[in-house]
């Protein structure tokens, strides 16, 4: 049996990708399966990963896919999950790394808590650059069914890392849980999805995955219209969950998601990607969380921080000035957005 099948979009990472594989062939974790999808990428990612596994114990637990066109990672994701075997799926992003023991203490911490739908870790944020690693964390909350108090907590506190967890098959196919078609912060769109949905959860309180960041990943290629995907993800999300009935209880936390990662990631993305940002992009920006959550102003997790709440008073009245203060705190905090 297939414990738990990883899955690996594969563009453009020759440089990384030996790394990454390397993790996958040390796992401990032996009843697994290692699916890569070739996106169709300028180089000669795949063959790397060939060659590397050529006599390799291990050989036959990887599976290489290749769509007839190049899909994004998000969709490439997609053609996969269908084709997976086991009874949990993960990804891994190509030019990540994880460590050894990530998915048998993932996948054992599940099975002990009676087959959690979802067990996750911690992860560390490495700089090639020779910046400090950061580890991210989780929220913490006690394993077992999510009741509306940990949900509530989870949903309000996660940071977005959906490549720290490990999702029951089942759970994800039963629900129809996927990555959107839009290229960018399709992680919130389906972890919050998976969040909202599963019925218990589990964890282990290391830092197994390394999320690496360089120069030349998509995170950190400028792209001065990327907001608008961002903009089209979560609307999206709205109507995925509204649809999935999971959005009317939950509410308050899904606005506030809505107002953090819909409404300022966008107005931080946009200030990050442009030379010269216009209020008036400010202004459509602004337009959508009306249209998505037009009652923010009285979100209960909103009034709470006097920060953002005060940010949001600079946009509109103030946008020139809030852009440049903006644009000074992502240059000062090296955001990568």
């Amino acid at each position: 049996m297939t414990k738990v099948s990883v899955i690996l979009p594969v563009y453009g990472v020759a440089e990384y990708i030996e790394k990454c594989a390397q993790s996958l062939l040390e796992q401990t974790l032996q009843e697994m399966e290692f699916i890569f999808v070739d996106d169709h990428g300028p180089d000669n990612s795949i063959e790397l990963v060939q060659k590397m596994i050529e006599g390799h114990p291990r050989k036959d637990q990887f599976v290489f896919l290749k769509p007839e066109h190049n899909l994004g990672a998000g969709m490439a994701r997609n053609y996969a999950i269908p084709q997976a075997k086991g009874e949990y799926v993960a990804f891994v992003d190509s030019d990540d790394w994880v460590e050894p023991t990530m998915f048998e203490e993932l996948y054992s911490e599940a099975v002990r808590q009676g087959g959690a739908e979802l067990c996750y870790c911690q992860i560390s944020k490495d700089f090639l650059d020779g910046q400090p690693s950061v580890i991210l964390q989780n929220p913490t909350v006690a394993a077992g069914p999510l009741s509306d108090e940990k949900r509530s907590f989870f949903l309000t506190h996660y940071v977005s890392m959906f490549s720290t967890f490990i999702y029951k098959r089942d759970m994800v196919e039963r629900y129809g849980i996927r990555f959107p078609s839009s290229r960018s912060a399709d992680d919130s769109y389906f972890i919050t999805s998976c969040l909202l949905l599963a019925s218990s959860t589990a964890s282990v309180d290391k830092p197994f995955y390394h999320y690496i960041i360089r120069p030349s990943s998509v995170c950190t290629t400028k792209d001065s219209t990327k907001y608008q995907k961002r903009l089209e993800t979560f609307r999206s999300l709205m109507a995925f969950l509204k649809e999935k009935g999971a959005y009317d209880k939950f509410k308050n936390e899904v606005d506030f998601i809505y107002i953090k990662k819909g409404y300022f990631s966008s107005v931080f993305n946009y200030v990050y990607n442009s030379l010269e940002p216009k209020p008036n992009v400010v202004g459509i920006i602004r337009d959508e969380l009306l249209a998505q959550v037009p009652d923010y102003a009285g979100n209960p997790y909103f009034k709470k921080k006097k920060s953002l709440v005060a940010l949001d008073w600079m946009l509109r009245r103030c946008p020139r000035t809030a852009l440049k203060i903006i644009r000074i705190y992502v240059k000062r905090n090296n955001l990568l957005v």
